[in-house]
């Protein structure tokens, strides 16, 4: 079961830092947040599971962890990118579209 968890934990920092890489390839805030956020939450998932199975004696601990994770990170990412639009926070040069600025106008119209 050691080896198992190491594998898993082991693949969980590999998302962890591919995370890291996309927060500095990506270019504005939306999709750093973006690819930091996904990333993050399934890595810190798997190296929280890794270390439960590697250590069975706190697995329950992990698993409470992994749910809390699962439930406050993409909420809080949403939270800050929804700031962040409403402050003006431009997008990049290369979207095509601005749904929720689309949605906003169309609301005031109503």
């Amino acid at each position: 079961m050691q080896l198992i968890g190491s594998i898993i934990t082991l693949l969980g920092s590999i998302f962890i830092f591919l995370g890291a890489f996309g927060v500095l390839r990506m270019p504005d805030v939306y999709n750093r947040m973006q690819a930091g956020t996904k990333a993050t939450t399934l890595g810190s998932m798997l190296t929280l599971l890794g270390v439960g199975l590697a250590m069975p004696d706190w697995l329950g601990r992990c698993i409470i962890l992994i749910l809390f994770i699962l439930l406050t990170n993409p909420i809080s990412s949403h939270a800050l990118a929804r700031a962040a639009h409403n402050t003006g926070v431009k997008l990049t040069d290369r979207s095509i579209r601005d749904n929720l600025k689309e949605d906003n106008e169309e609301e005031g119209n109503a």
